[in-house]
């Protein structure tokens, strides 16, 4: 009898789709992509939605930053892309420290704190706290290149805070 009941699960889903049942259209991340700050550079990398980016890779992680004495700060950035009749534009994007150790293959990040951020970004904040200049001239160097038009169609907030 357990076995025919349907769990209750979390459904990321695409709104390409019709998708109709129990728990349907729970969370859309398909507008969601994360950028990876590391020192002064700033790349797009498509693990980061399961923790399998580069610089995470073969890391333990800690919730403790005392385990991590000899790591190096990371970002990774939650960039939340929308559109309109003009087209596409940055609609939100937040920020999550990380430290990272890769000769120890230990790091540090609060995974409540990565949910929290990227959740910000969905609802289409700005959330840029803690950032060096270096790491939001990366940053701003990246979204440009990866595409300018998208880039001048965003808010002015974003702008005023990358620069």
């Amino acid at each position: 009898m357990e076995a025919d009941k349907k769990k209750l699960a979390l459904n990321i889903v695409s709104s390409k789709v019709n998708h109709k049942g129990f728990g349907a259209g729970a969370i859309d991340l398909s507008n969601v992509s994360g950028v990876i700050i590391d020192g002064d550079e700033a790349y797009l990398d498509e693990g980061t939605l399961h923790a399998k980016s580069k610089i995470e890779k073969g890391i333990k992680f800690s919730t403790n930053k005392e385990d991590v004495p000899n790591g190096r700060k990371a970002w990774i950035v939650w960039v939340a892309v929308d559109r309109t009749e003009e087209g596409a534009y940055y609609a939100g994007m937040s920020a999550c420290e990380m430290l990272i150790d890769t000769e120890a293959r230990r790091g540090w990040k609060i995974l409540a704190d990565h949910v929290n951020k990227m959740d910000g970004a969905m609802k289409r904040k700005f959330i840029l706290d803690g950032l060096s200049d270096s790491e939001r001239a990366a940053l701003k160097k990246q979204l440009i290149s990866h595409n300018e038009e998208w880039w001048n169609r965003s808010d002015q907030v974003l702008k005023d805070a990358l620069s």
